[in-house]
Formats: C-alpha cells, sequence, structure tokens
C-alpha cells in the first residue's frame, strides 16, 4: 500500500511525545495546547517540520512506511525534536512509534532500511552551548515488532562540526529565504573544496576562500571571483543577488536536511536553503 501523504500526515494524530499525554491531532501540520495559565499566551504546540517525509520498508511488510519530524515546544527556549513513523493500515493513518531525538537537533539527512532507521544530526557536545550545537553524529534505531524503535550508536566517536562537514557535495540553491524560493533556472550551485566555496552562480563560475570562525559553524568568506561571461538579464540578476548574499554569509548549518546558510544586511538575518544534489545515474 501507499505510504502516507504529506497532506495526510500534516493533518494525523500523533502519540509518545514525551510531556504531552495521550495524543495530538495536527491541523495543516499544527496543534495547540490549552494556555498553561487562564490569559496567559504560553501554551504548548506540536508543529510538522518543513515537509519532510521519506518512505521506506521499515518493517519489512512489503508496505513502505513514512518518517516524519515533529517539533514539541512546551514553552520558553526548549524545542524538541520527535521522529515519527506512520502506516497506512485497513486504510487508516496510524502512528506506530514516536521517539525523542533531542532538543534544538539540526538534521542532515534520514534513511531507512528494512528494520532500521537512520539519523544524521548536529547536536550539543559536553562543551556547547545550546544556541551553537557543534557534534557531529549519526543515530540509528531498530525497529522491533509491536512498534518500538530501539536505539544503538551508530557512530562510536562523533566528530566536529566543521566546514569538511558539508564538503565534497553539490548544494543547489533552493531559497534565498525560509519563505522565499529561487527560480529553478538558472541552476546555482555551491560546492566546498581547499579551503573556498566554488560553483556556478548562475551565469559565470564563481570561487570565494572561506574560514572557520571560533563558535562552530561560524564562517567568514573573502571576496568572489568570477568567469566574465555574458548571459541573459534574468540569469545576471540572479547571479548579482547571489553573489551580494553569499558575501554576507556568516553561519551554516542545517536546516531539516537542506544546508542553511545565514546571512546578515542592516541587522537583519535571513537564510538561503540548498539541496543535496542526488547522483546521476552515471554517478552511481
Amino acid at each position: 500500500m501507499q505510504a502516507p501523504t504529506l497532506k495526510e500526515l500534516k493533518n494525523a494524530s500523533y502519540s509518545g511525545i514525551e510531556g504531552l499525554k495521550g495524543s495530538v491531532k495536527l491541523v495543516d501540520g499544527r496543534w495547540k495546547g490549552r494556555p498553561y495559565k487562564k490569559g496567559s499566551a504560553s501554551r504548548p504546540v506540536v508543529s510538522f517540520v518543513g515537509n519532510l517525509r521519506v518512505t521506506g520498508d521499515l518493517d519489512g511488510d512489503g508496505a513502505d512506511e513514512a518518517v516524519v519530524l515533529l517539533n514539541y515546544a512546551p514553552g520558553g527556549t526548549g524545542q524538541l525534536l520527535h521522529l515519527a513513523v506512520m502506516a497506512r493500515k485497513k486504510g487508516k493513518i496510524e502512528n506506530v512509534a514516536t521517539t525523542l531525538i533531542g532538543d534544538r537537533v539540526q538534521i542532515r539527512d534520514v534513511r531507512i532500511e528494512p528494520r532500521r532507521l537512520f539519523v544524521g544530526v548536529v547536536q550539543a557536545g559536553p562543551k556547547d552551548a545550546m544556541c551553537c550545537p557543534g557534534e557531529v553524529t549519526t543515530r540509528g534505531w531498530t525497529f522491533e515488532p509491536g512498534g518500538k524503535l530501539d536505539r544503538y550508536t551508530v557512530t562510536t566517536k562523533p566528530g566536529r562540526l566543521t566546514l569538511e562537514t558539508i564538503g565534497n557535495t553539490e548544494w543547489i540553491l533552493r531559497s534565498w529565504d525560509l519563505k522565499a524560493p529561487a527560480p529553478k533556472q538558472p541552476t546555482v550551485t555551491l560546492v566546498f573544496k581547499d579551503g573556498r566555496f566554488a560553483g556556478s552562480s548562475g551565469c559565470n563560475n564563481y570561487f570565494a576562500p572561506v574560514k572557520e570562525g571560533n563558535i562552530p559553524g561560524d564562517v567568514e568568506i573573502g571576496p568572489a571571483g568570477t568567469t566574465r561571461k555574458s548571459c541573459p538579464n534574468n540569469e545576471m540578476s540572479v547571479e548579482r543577488r547571489f553573489l551580494d548574499q553569499l558575501a554576507r554569509v556568516k553561519k551554516f548549518s542545517f536546516l531539516v536536511t537542506q544546508l542553511a546558510l545565514s546571512w546578515e544586511k542592516e541587522g537583519v538575518w535571513k537564510t538561503m536553503l540548498f539541496d543535496k544534489r542526488q547522483p546521476r545515474p552515471a554517478d552511481k
């Protein structure tokens, strides 16, 4: 049977969220509880994270399940990220398993194998502030009969968040900011290699030196150089905008498997989002 659709998942019921009793029913990807105190604006909120929907046959029954992320904000600064496994059973959408990933954890990737689930994360290490996670590791779970996720260690020695974490991968620009999609054409790309960012800026190829700061995720980008090809106005407009924003980038992180480059102008912060380019058939 087909795995639950994104629309179904954003309007499904979920249980097993730590700190909440019973189940919550999302409506358009969101659930709000009652205020903690009468007249107070503070209340528990559960939100569907992005449009993440990873499918695969997790329990080995021949039908695909869907894995999604839920964020539970109990109030204050806590952002408790949960992973939920959803299945279509007898025509109904069922939450077969839910587990806590952690507080303010960044997701690098999610993948499903038979009876196993892997999530690449960036999390706060022993010496990291919660605002600035710098530990890179992979979480793993085995899916047991009855819908239980048993966690086990995949990465015995966590790494640190550095530019090498995103290196040797081609990233494709998808959004100028969180709610401002970038055009599909021309394609803007980014690769980190040998101490610099490089790729296609829409018309020309570019390259810009980049170095890390003292806090995980902090970066400083030097002046970009480009080839000198002339292109139609729409391509040159995309190129000018991208190079201007790239020069202002001060942080990199991950947002629901996407590379996030955060840049600042006149005290206002915005974030460009990039997808990892999937291997072409010839590359496999």
